[in-house]
């Protein structure tokens, strides 16, 4: 089992505010995304609760279903990043517009201690290690600080709970709540 201490853990983020044609519920595509990601060497070694929040930036759009995992595989973070694409892809995410309504969103939120491109381009790139606003969303930090309290962002140095408490009353946010 993983345990999160420091950052010597590879970190994705689960949402998802649509259910498609296979699904009842968004908290089941994200349990179908599991299994896809163990099914193709990901595995999943630590799950966060589950969590409803409001879409970011706000709208009209159905409310999210967010969580955390904590990984191991062997692939590397833009071989990680192809594979999540190909898990949305095959469980029918389309990408048109950002921000839009969508069937499931994966992300790399962290991947072991890399900045990518590098601390002194953060956050500018094809691909972007930590998640660009990981530190500004707490539908990530909440799950995040469940399974990985001492995990520090490693261009911000500072933990989940941190930034947390920095962006809690932020109107922006929206609200959250833990399903479990």
């Amino acid at each position: 089992m993983v345990v999160c201490r420091g950052n010597n853990v590879i970190l994705i983020g689960l949402g998802s505010n649509l259910c498609g044609a296979e699904f009842s519920n968004p908290r089941e595509v994200l349990v179908a995304a599991l299994k896809e990601m163990a099914d193709c060497g990901i595995a999943v070694k630590k799950l966060s609760r589950f969590y409803e929040s409001e879409p970011v930036p706000k709208s009209d759009q159905p409310w999210f279903v967010n969580a955390v995992v904590a990984v191991e595989t062997e692939l590397s973070a833009e071989s990680l990043l192809h594979k999540l694409h190909e898990i949305e892809a095959n469980l029918g995410r389309e990408r048109r517009i950002k921000w839009e309504a969508r069937i499931i969103d994966l992300d790399i939120i962290g991947y072991e201690k890399q900045i990518l491109p590098s601390a002194a381009l953060w956050p500018a790139g094809p691909i972007i290690i930590p998640h660009p606003r990981l530190h500004e969303r707490l539908f990530v930090l909440y799950p995040l600080r469940d399974i990985c309290p001492d995990w520090k962002h490693p261009v911000l140095d500072k933990t989940a709970g941190e930034l947390i408490h920095e962006v809690e009353n932020k109107t922006e946010q929206g609200l959250i709540r833990p399903l479990d």
